[in-house]
């Protein structure tokens, strides 16, 4: 199958780490992957500011880039739900229908098209705390939501758990956002860092050595959060874990 990866462009600028492991560990199971070179914003941060209108440039150009691919995999949530569920500053036409129908968040993409559930080269012995985000869990829904009455499932946690070592801790509330909801973050600033701080309080004081998500900008949210008090949590991309990152 032929791969399009699609790193976006915070994880270009400052996780460039996360975009290599999700290439290695892409090529690790097979897949034959390209990066469009001319790729850049998606146009998430317009359209979740309400200027839809200004995004259509960066849609435009999403398109050109990742048409004819069978697959667009990215190691980001909340840009692949972008894609797939609000690319609407374009035209709806078969190409853009195409590209949006075959964009991928990484973890589904290993759960659900490749069927990958074992990690032979991955150890991790660690006590983690999973975050959705929550454009993976309400958006992509890659795992069952707490607040409603439906048959518990994680693809996240399926994965992790093919990786020796591994052992989860679980925060009294699993589904609270964490505050960063992008643009929010800028624009509701205090009420973002306090939801950031209940968040990593919750993982802190139920024994988690690592927070691991499969959203960098949630992490990093998290982590200026923990960092300022101090608490000396950890934080990593799944992409990571799953590559055979040890620490």
């Amino acid at each position: 199958m032929k791969v399009a990866l699609f790193i976006p462009c915070f994880i270009d600028t400052f996780f460039p780490d996360v975009g290599v492991a999700t290439l290695e560990l892409l090529e690790r199971l097979g897949c034959d992957v390209d990066y469009p070179p001319d790729q850049t914003c998606c146009g998430q941060p317009m359209s979740n500011s309400g200027c839809e209108r200004d995004a259509e440039g960066a849609e435009a150009l999403f398109v050109r880039n990742f048409s004819g691919y069978d697959y667009i995999v990215a190691p980001s949530g909340s840009c692949v739900h972008h894609v797939r569920d609000h690319l609407t500053a374009v035209p709806e036409d078969s190409q853009t229908q195409a590209v949006r129908r075959n964009t991928y968040e990484l973890v589904e993409f290993l759960h659900d098209v490749l069927g990958v559930r074992e990690f032979p080269w991955a150890h991790f012995p660690h006590r983690v705390g999973l975050h959705n985000s929550c454009g993976t869990l309400r958006g992509l829904r890659t795992a069952s939501m707490s607040e409603t009455a439906e048959p518990f499932f994680s693809k996240p946690r399926t994965l992790l758990s093919g990786v020796r070592g591994i052992e989860f801790i679980q925060p009294d509330r699993p589904d609270e956002c964490c505050g960063f909801g992008g643009t929010f973050s800028v624009g509701e600033e205090p009420v973002s860092a306090r939801m950031g701080v209940d968040k990593i309080h919750d993982h802190y004081r139920n024994g988690a050595q690592y927070i691991v998500s499969a959203d960098s900008s949630c992490l990093m949210h998290q982590k200026g959060c923990s960092d300022r008090l101090g608490l000396g949590l950890k934080f990593i991309h799944i992409a990571q874990i799953l590559n055979g990152a040890r620490a």
